[in-house]
């Protein structure tokens, strides 16, 4: 972890429901647990890449179509390098290695009815150019 920080108008029990769905993105990606990524995600949220969109619908049905890191012996490697909380919205900078990429997502959080989830993730692969 490199900058984890919250903001003082937010409260130490946000930052922990924060942590706590981020962690449970990691474990939806790493055992491929389609429910547990589509309770942390607002349903209209789209997934942003250079050159690629993709509804929640279209990517858990892609998450769902593939062989889990997990059944595959990957390792758990994901990380949080940065979380900033500001009232009722939060910015999460966290590192993805998957399969042969290796991504950087940028994942928005929002409170909205007393309940935080994700409403945009964009995303790059960083792999290294050769």
């Amino acid at each position: 972890m490199k900058n984890i920080k919250t903001d003082l108008n937010s409260t130490a029990s946000d930052f922990s429901v924060i942590w706590e769905i981020i962690h449970n993105y990691f474990e939806g990606l790493h055992y491929g647990d389609v429910a547990k990524l589509k309770a942390i995600f607002h349903p209209d949220v789209w997934l942003k890449a250079p050159g690629n969109r993709r509804s929640l619908k279209q990517w858990l049905t892609n998450v769902s179509s593939r062989p889990a890191p997990a059944q595959l012996n990957k390792p758990f490697s994901f990380k949080i390098l940065a979380i900033d909380v500001v009232q009722d919205q939060a910015m999460a900078k966290i590192h993805c290695p998957l399969f042969d990429f290796n991504y950087i997502d940028f994942l928005g959080l929002l409170k909205e009815e007393g309940q935080w989830r994700i409403v945009t993730k964009m995303y790059t692969d960083i792999k290294e150019q050769q």
